[in-house]
């Protein structure tokens, strides 16, 4: 069999980046997706380094239903495949509920729920027509305990728990395996884009290897308990 090809959202930083790093280093065709170009780019200069399968970049907002599916379109015309879907892409906009606007409340659901449904959906008919594949979505720890002022991230991140036991009994007929990772703070961008190092320290929280090491793990069957279920990774 040839090398898995893996969708890898939220790829030009934090977790995605380093899933996308590891698949690269087993052997994976790796599709890089994101909405900054350059970090795809940069991302895709370390792959090559690392990995010994193909890799390609698709800037694009997949929080847009089109552009979800081009970039399965775009896989599919590169590859001939899709195996793996790891959604790490999100948005983690803060604020209290009474100043929570209607803008906020559509960044957070199209970018962090939305957007992971478009390309599971458009990853679908390649699964059924394949008779296999394999979804991870990243949530979070907060949508069983949500730190004030994630009334909508936590609440966004939700419904990827619910598309994991939804992709998990639709797609047991037909060989889909599905798998949501729920972890504490992370060492990314985006956490530091909320809060500093002297509310959150650096000792306090994961590093994006350890969670990308548990979605591998997923993809690669060591996990297989887990199937259907969200995967609970607490901060130190």
């Amino acid at each position: 069999m040839s090398a898995p090809v893996s969708i890898v959202t939220g790829a030009g930083s934090g977790i995605g980046r380093a899933t996308a790093r590891m698949l690269a280093e087993r052997g994976h065709h790796v599709v890089l997706v994101g909405r900054t170009e350059q970090k795809l780019a940069d991302a895709s200069d370390e792959l090559r380094v690392v990995g010994s399968g193909d890799v390609m970049f698709v800037a694009a907002d997949v929080a847009d239903s089109e552009q979800a599916a081009g970039v399965v379109q775009q896989a599919m015309e590169r590859f001939g495949r899709v195996d793996n879907l790891v959604n790490a892409a999100g948005v983690a906009p803060k604020a209290p509920i009474e100043r929570t606007t209607e803008d906020l409340l559509e960044q957070a659901f199209f970018i962090n729920a939305f957007g992971p449904a478009f390309l599971i959906v458009a990853c679908w008919p390649h699964f059924r027509a394949q008779k296999s594949g394999c979804v991870v979505n990243v949530s979070t720890i907060g949508v069983m305990d949500p730190f004030p002022g994630f009334f909508a991230y936590a609440a966004s991140k939700a419904a990827m728990d619910s598309f994991t036991r939804s992709v998990a009994r639709e797609g047991r007929s037909i060989g889909v395996r599905a798998f949501c990772v729920n972890p504490g703070a992370v060492e990314t961008p985006l956490l530091r884009s909320n809060f500093p190092v002297n509310v959150i320290p650096p000792e306090k929280v994961l590093q994006p290897d350890a969670v990308a090491e548990v979605i591998v793990h997923c993809i690669e069957g060591k996990r297989q308990d887990d199937h259907g279920r969200s995967i609970a990774l607490p901060s130190p």
